[in-house]
């Protein structure tokens, strides 16, 4: 017989015992629910939210007419959760489904063989990326494969590999403008444009976070915009990228064909100072950088300071006239060599009897002696205030990456800024030096009526909300008057017309107007027999509208501006077809000569 009070004791305790473990129970639920909720619910989604990086396209930098000339192309990165290949190792691989129903376990080794042979990698370093911080939810196996690679790796249906849009900076049209374009490396922009237009190229990326399920597969519909990204802007440049193209093709053959070190060809467009073409030679690929030499990379018309030789006289007779001390028949009686009066001398290029030349006979026959005898007569002050003016020793306001300002020569004081034989001699391109661009900048002046218009690469920047910025200025600064520039560009058709370089340089039914260069290469123990030639031109003369300024470093078998006349008639021909600018009208006048 059971004892009644023994079974209300077992029925108590028992009581007691289940009351106990609800209440052990209760107070766990209180402590999850509410003492350690926000904790817990920190620690669950961190082991199956992932947190990504979104990638936004890089700005496009497009020619005058929207020609792209860099843009970004789909690439993506591989992405992994080495936590969830631990867990595969654990369990001996995972299992892949064939078409037709065969299942076939993979190891996580054969998985990091088969995607390594897709992407080129070693075998190990994708493994190593698998799985070398098992408590991680992202690693990156490798970056930028393309859509045909991404393609490949979905079919080996290896669990938990995502792919992130990952835009990768390409150059469409190879060359053409790399000088000026610039390149993107590892670290960011490496140079030009991409450098000093990066404020507008420049894109923001953003965060997305997507949950995972168990096997580190990506749940369908989770993803969620943390951070969002922001593609960059368009850069919109005055660069003509067909004209630039052929501008490049005309330096390079005549390079070559003179044996020159480099080559420079500058296209200005007078009534707004838009920079048509800025071409170099040899000229570097921005797809690949590493196929050029580095002193490639850049642009040479903007970087390269040089003497620029008789190409300043056309600036000398310019400020001779606006001072009023000349005209363009002030008479010279110019002998082949002059003894100046500090006791140097100045020669000219080829040894000639006595001649009676005026200014413009000068220019025509490009006297350093006459330009001297006739240049040195306006005080040296004023002199290198006009030099000033017409833009030297500074930058152009393109303000482009490692541009070069020139030098002026000054030694002295404001006064007598030169010494005895300089003052003299940077009357005609000699003891200065100056980059391609500045001398089209004097030209440009000459043609523009004296004015002297901010050199434009950059016409705008579009951001992605159609704010446009970088808009150039436009407004001028007054060198020289206008009678004085329409004078010289008039002076500067007898070259053309009646100089030694007549025909080589005459462009069939247009006027134009010119002036040539070689200037001597300095070297340590002074100048050397090494040259630099150039052309600089403006066409239609009686009506200007473009400039053309070509130049030739160190060529080895002509060394003189004869090696850069055809360049400049072929590009300036171009141009005028080109742009579809009239014939002239009239027959080409200029003063004379000789006396």
């Amino acid at each position: 017989m059971t004892n009644p009070r023994r079974s209300r004791r077992r029925l108590a305790l028992a009581i007691v015992m289940v009351f106990a473990v609800i209440g052990v129970f209760a107070v766990r639920l209180v402590d999850i629910q509410l003492v350690r909720a926000d904790q817990l619910t920190t620690d669950a989604l961190s082991k199956r939210a992932v947190e990504t990086p979104t990638y936004a396209a890089r700005g496009d930098i497009v020619d005058t007419n929207g020609v792209v000339l860099a843009d970004s192309v789909n690439r993506y990165d591989v992405t992994v959760s080495p936590a969830n290949f631990t867990k595969m190792n654990e369990a001996g691989g995972f299992t892949v489904t064939a078409k037709d129903g065969t299942r076939t376990t993979i190891t996580v080794m054969q998985a990091a063989t088969e995607l390594a042979a897709l992407t080129t990698q070693d075998p190990a370093t994708v493994y190593q990326a698998f799985t070398k911080d098992p408590k991680s939810n992202y690693s990156v196996v490798t970056k930028s494969v393309d859509l045909a690679t991404r393609r490949a790796i979905e079919k080996l249906k290896i669990p938990g590999i995502v792919f992130q849009l990952h835009p990768k900076r390409t150059y469409p049209n190879g060359a053409v403008a790399g000088n000026l374009t610039g390149y993107m490396n590892t670290g960011g922009p490496g140079g030009g444009l991409e450098v000093t237009g990066d404020k507008c190229l420049a894109s923001t990326n953003g965060t997305t976070t997507y949950e995972q399920g168990a096997d580190g597969v990506q749940i369908p519909g989770s993803s969620i915009t943390t951070k969002p990204s922001t593609p960059g802007g368009t850069l919109k440049l005055s660069i003509d990228s067909d004209l630039d193209w052929f501008a490049t093709q005309a330096i390079a053959e005549q390079a070559t064909a003179v044996g020159a070190q480099s080559g420079t060809a500058i296209v200005l467009r007078i009534k707004d100072f838009h920079i048509m073409a800025a071409a170099d030679w040899p000229a570097v690929d921005p797809n690949n950088i590493d196929g050029s030499a580095v002193e490639n990379f850049g642009s040479r018309a903007f970087t390269a300071q040089y003497e620029p030789g008789s190409v300043f006289k056309a600036m000398s007779a310019a400020i001779l006239l606006e001072t009023g001390i000349g005209s363009p028949t002030m008479q010279a009686t110019v002998p082949s060599k002059w003894t100046t009066p500090e006791g140097g001398f100045v020669r000219d290029a080829t040894p000639h009897p006595t001649e009676q030349l005026t200014l413009t006979g000068v220019l025509q026959n490009s006297s350093n002696v006459g330009i001297s005898m006739l240049g040195s007569q306006v005080p040296e002050d004023v002199r290198l205030a006009y030099m000033k003016k017409f833009g030297l020793g500074q930058e152009t306001a393109v303000g482009f990456l490692g541009e070069a300002s020139g030098s002026l020569g000054v030694t002295g004081n404001a006064s007598k800024p030169w010494d005895d034989q300089s003052k003299y001699n940077v009357l005609y391109g000699q003891g200065v030096s100056a980059t391609a661009l500045q001398v089209a900048q004097i030209f440009g002046t000459l043609a523009n009526g004296g004015v002297r218009l901010p050199m434009t690469l950059v016409e705008s920047c579009t951001k992605p909300d159609g704010t446009v910025t970088d808009v150039p200025s436009t407004t001028g600064t007054r060198v020289v008057s206008e009678n004085t520039a329409k004078t010289v560009v008039n002076m500067l058709e007898s070259v053309v017309q009646g100089g030694e370089l007549s025909k080589a340089v005459k462009i069939p039914g247009y006027r134009v107007a010119g002036k040539s260069g070689t200037a001597e290469v300095a070297g340590p123990g002074g100048y050397t027999s090494d040259r630099i030639v150039s052309f600089a031109g403006i066409a239609p003369a009686e009506d200007p509208q473009y400039v053309v300024v070509v130049t030739y470093t160190k060529p080895a078998t002509m060394k003189s501006s004869a090696a850069a006349a055809p360049t400049f008639k072929k590009i300036m021909s171009q141009v005028l077809t080109k742009y579809r600018v009239p014939p002239s009208t009239t027959p080409s006048t200029y003063p004379a000569t000789t006396w």
